[in-house]
């Protein structure tokens, strides 16, 4: 086999490795995501809970990018507070090594690649049951878990043919440089972690460079250190379109991971020490005085290479949140001081949908539902630019508020385009019947806001025009236009209440109906009053024309405020 076609195998089994722990990961994510919203609020209460949580989730869906990204999007939304996440993350971080020892055990101590055919073929199986989801799901994480071990099985014998000492003979002039070298190869754990996005295939590849003599132990526990660095970049790149609080909770897994690399760094000699007198204590040879070439020895060694690197990667992580869980109050000032608030952040970025990809149904829905409220309180605040182009005595002050009135509208239309983009993404995600409705639902009632924020506009270009033509309302007609809008406000409440309000929650839309009926019952009865006065006199034709456009335009407003409620009530299972 040439050079060249060993290379392209190499490459093809750690492609085959990722894309089965992509699969396993998100066959896991599936099953328990459903639950995993509720599991965060629950057990998030204090360090100790949170980093509980961390390791366990971590461990269920073999990610720490996974969980990290996941972190970030959950405190993007608002699930969870900054504080809370920092605990999580240190819980991932000791959660991921789990992966490590998995392929430890299971990758070089056993041939889990014979097993692999026949796992497929379970998992091809239950994946055909198109009625039972969850079978699908528990399907997909078995072809993941088995691809997973096909794909290390393919890197190690690629590996053994292709990464020897002697094909890899130029790393050895890296290799007695002392400290230098020790620099060299955390920087190759952060390259190896940023271009696989993948802690654990960093992890694999610095497995095989260990046991097969291509690096001596010191170096390859520098690429473990390097690996905590890179591991954090995927959770920073998917904040880098977050609001301030995800930033934040990304750059906190930063501040983590290099501190414990500052330290360790620091006592790095002692700590080699250590990590050899603990595998010494379990029978197996020294790592740090390890020598592959001594046959007799071969598999001890070899086998305490591995182990101690595994080794390496729990003990650092541990140690490292054991010493920071009682700073997570400092490294939030930290990453506050980085990531200051803006006091006038631009009003049209969304705050909850930004961070990342789109993850779980239950995660977008949840996302996507507090942007939705914070979307109809950006039309209710409109609603206030409304009232001062309606009553405003100067022109000067009118062109202020209409000013407003036309970015609004603007605004409205942005969010209305980059909330439906997120929900043609999250179509593209596998989930339930009920979920499909809510994203339909979604789908009306961003439309509406968006009619509210053209209300709006339509009312200045109403006024706009009264002023053009030198027409202006009495003090009578401004109080029943101000009780008009009272009105509107009070559905724009009801409006609010109901989306806010869990589905399940959600009894009825009454108060939405009730605040629509006052509306048009009110319309009525300036409409008639309106019909008198034209027959009396009361006012000029034209300047009640305007006066009725302006009453017609907030009627419409509450048609669209009912609109709203009513596809959030019909959305709720079993309607």
């Amino acid at each position: 086999m040439s050079v060249f076609l060993q290379i392209l195998t190499l490459l093809g089994g750690v492609a085959l490795f990722l894309y089965g722990l992509g699969l396993l990961s998100g066959g896991l994510q599936k099953v328990a995501g459903d639950g995993m919203r509720s599991f965060l609020a629950k057990m998030t209460s204090n360090p100790f809970k949170q980093i509980v949580t961390g390791v366990s989730i971590t461990a269920l869906i073999q990610s720490s990018t996974a969980m990290t990204v996941m972190v970030v999007s959950f405190v993007n939304a608002g699930l969870l507070a900054l504080e809370q996440a920092v605990g999580v993350i240190m819980g991932a971080n000791i959660g991921t090594t789990i992966t490590s020892w998995i392929m430890a055990v299971f990758g070089f101590s056993f041939n889990m690649a014979d097993f692999a055919f026949p796992l497929i073929l379970v998992g091809f199986v239950l994946m055909q049951n198109k009625k039972n989801q969850l079978n699908r799901n528990v399907g997909e994480i078995i072809i993941g878990f088995a691809l997973f071990f096909i794909g290390f099985a393919q890197l190690r014998m690629a590996a053994q043919t292709l990464i020897t000492p002697e094909s890899l003979g130029f790393l050895k002039s890296w290799t007695q440089l002392g400290a230098g070298s020790v620099a060299i190869f955390l920087i190759i754990g952060v390259i190896l972690t940023l271009l696989f996005q993948s802690s654990a295939a960093t992890m694999a590849i610095i497995m095989i460079l260990v046991t097969t003599g291509v690096i001596p132990f010191n170096l390859a526990a520098a690429m473990v250190l390097g690996e905590n660095i890179g591991t954090t970049i995927a959770a920073n790149l998917a904040a880098s379109v977050g609001n301030t609080a995800a930033k934040r909770a990304a750059f906190s897994h930063t501040v983590i991971n290099v501190f414990g690399v500052c330290w360790v760094l620091c006592i790095f000699p002692l700590w080699l020490r250590l990590i050899g007198n603990i595998v010494s204590f379990f029978g197996l040879p020294d790592p740090n005085v390890a020598d592959l070439t001594d046959a007799s020895n071969a598999e001890a060694i070899s086998t305490s290479l591995l182990y101690s690197v595994c080794t390496m990667h729990t003990l650092f992580n541990m140690v490292n949140i054991l010493v920071l869980v009682w700073f997570i109050p400092q490294i939030v000032k930290l990453v506050t001081l980085v990531f200051p608030s803006k006091e006038e952040e631009e009003i049209f970025k969304l705050e909850y949908i930004a961070a990342g990809p789109v993850g779980t149904s239950d995660i977008a829905i949840t996302s996507v539902k507090m942007e939705l409220v914070r979307f109809g309180d950006l039309c209710h605040k409109d609603l206030g630019y409304i009232r001062e182009a309606i009553s405003a005595k100067t022109q000067e002050d009118f062109l202020n508020a209409n000013e407003s009135l036309i970015k609004y509208e603007e605004i409205t239309d942005r969010m209305e385009h980059e909330i439906a983009a997120y929900l043609n993404e999250a179509t593209r995600i596998e989930m339930s019947h009920e979920a499909t409705i809510r994203i339909r639902s979604f789908y009306r009632i961003i439309g509406e806001m968006e009619s509210l924020g053209d209300s709006g506009e339509s009312i200045g270009k109403i006024m706009a025009r009264a002023w053009a033509h030198k027409q202006t309302f009495t003090e009578d007609m401004l109080g029943k236009l101000e009780h008009m809008v009272g009105l509107v406000d009070e559905a724009y409440d009801a409006m609010h209440v109901n989306l806010e309000t869990p589905l399940v929650q959600l009894p009825g839309i009454s108060n939405a109906e009730i605040a629509e009926s006052k509306i048009n019952a009110w319309r009525d009865t300036l409409r008639e009053e309106h019909l008198s006065n034209v027959e009396k006199s009361s006012y000029p034709y034209e300047t009640g024309a305007f006066y009725m456009d302006v009453v017609n335009a907030l009627e419409k407003m509450g048609d669209f405020i009912i609109n709203i409620s009513q596809a959030q009530f019909n959305a709720k299972p079993g309607k």
